[in-house]
């Protein structure tokens, strides 16, 4: 049966106007134009806003009510990518931060059977530690932190092989230059975060196949005017990619501004939203390996205070983004689709809207608020994003 989608501006994952979708079988058929005519086509009106690709999130640590590191199963990553993708992500990595080797080999296990059972959405991994700085640990438990080790070279290498897409998060003064060339030369994505180390360190890492910083601004040297650090190494290394936190907390508006003005191509600047438990459900508090979190007024924070994730969804990230930071609006959503699509390696199957590819999409009014969200051509219920 075909569908067709009308009454709101398309965004391909370049640049929108006005247009019409038209989605058969799960997929893609057509990009029309706006006025178009399908014979025997179901219409969907739509009432203005933009169509956009489904966004893709390259960082989060759970939903749903759940946190992947409590139980990193398929049933966890299934309630959590069901989560994301009521909130319009409809290609994720599943996060697992600093945790025993038990618990990282488990989440390899896990992501490696929900991809075979077919759980939609899911691109691979992201292993956010352990092998970080413990000068800039965040909410990391510090005693779960540590160097690499040749077995844990091994291992990484070893899931790499299993694994579709494996993101490893780490500081640059906890591996040395050849263990983060090994990961890079068997297409584990390496990025550098949650490190004190200074601009040289970092650029050397880059050098050596680091290609992406966590976080940017958080959880990380800082640019100052004597050490630039990693943020300075982000800004002017082409090399690098960066995801941000865009919920105005974790990063100010005029930061932001200014990061993005400043950044050297061709690695951009994309968001991700880092959530957690609380994303997608209504619970106001979780635990985090033992430690309780609370969820108050947009922030989610360890008992001291320390931000620990972001209450965050990739809409309202755009929101902020166009907002608060002055983007235009095809700036932002591709911050959201298909800057980080192309940073996975998927450009060519999620992040755009083209005839021939799964029609993941999602509706978004004018004012940029979450209104509909479709999985293969199948409307999924939405919660407020």
């Amino acid at each position: 049966m075909n569908t067709l989608f009308t009454g709101a501006d398309v965004f391909d994952g370049a640049r929108s106007g006005p247009g019409s979708l038209l989605v058969k079988d799960g997929r893609i058929a057509a990009m029309l134009p706006p006025d178009a005519k399908v014979d025997g086509a179901e219409t969907v009106k739509l009432d203005g806003g933009v169509l956009a690709p489904g966004f893709v999130d390259l960082q989060l640590n759970g939903g749903g009510g759940v946190m992947f590191n409590d139980a990193p199963n398929v049933k966890t990553l299934t309630r959590i990518a069901a989560a994301h993708a009521s909130l319009g992500s409809l290609t994720i990595l599943p996060t697992l931060i600093t945790d025993t080797p038990d618990q990282t080999r488990a989440a390899v296990e896990a992501v490696e059977a929900a991809i075979a059972a077919g759980v939609g959405g899911i691109a691979g991994l992201h292993l956010e530690g352990p092998h970080l700085s413990i000068a800039r640990k965040g909410a990391h438990d510090p005693s779960l932190i540590r160097p690499m080790g040749e077995g844990d070279l091994a291992f990484l290498c070893d899931a790499a092989r299993r694994l579709p897409r494996l993101m490893v998060t780490l500081a640059p003064e906890s591996v040395t230059d050849d263990q983060i060339a090994t990961l890079s030369g068997v297409g584990i994505i390496v990025s550098l975060g949650h490190t004190d180390a200074g601009f040289d360190r970092c650029v050397s890492a880059a050098k050596s196949g680091a290609r992406l910083a966590t976080h940017l601004f958080n959880a990380m040297s800082q640019l100052g005017n004597r050490e630039p650090g990693l943020v300075g190494a982000v800004l002017a290394t082409g090399a690098l990619d960066a995801g941000m936190i865009a919920d105005g907390i974790h990063v100010h508006p005029e930061v932001m501004r200014a990061a993005l003005r400043a950044k050297t191509g061709p690695g951009e600047i994309f968001l991700v939203t880092d959530a957690m438990a609380p994303a997608g459900s209504n619970i106001s508090q979780f635990s985090l390996n033992g430690r309780e979190i609370r969820r108050e007024d947009g922030r989610l924070m360890l008992a001291d205070g320390t931000l620990a994730g972001a209450d965050l969804s990739m809409a309202r990230a755009i929101r902020v983004i166009c907002n608060d930071v002055g983007l235009p609006r095809d700036r932002a959503l591709a911050m959201a689709t298909s800057v980080p699509a192309r940073v996975l390696g998927l450009i060519g199957s999620c992040g755009m809207l083209a005839a021939g590819r799964d029609a993941d999409f999602v509706h978004l009014t004018g004012s940029l608020e979450l209104q509909g969200v479709w999985q293969k051509g199948q409307p999924i219920g939405v919660k407020s994003g």
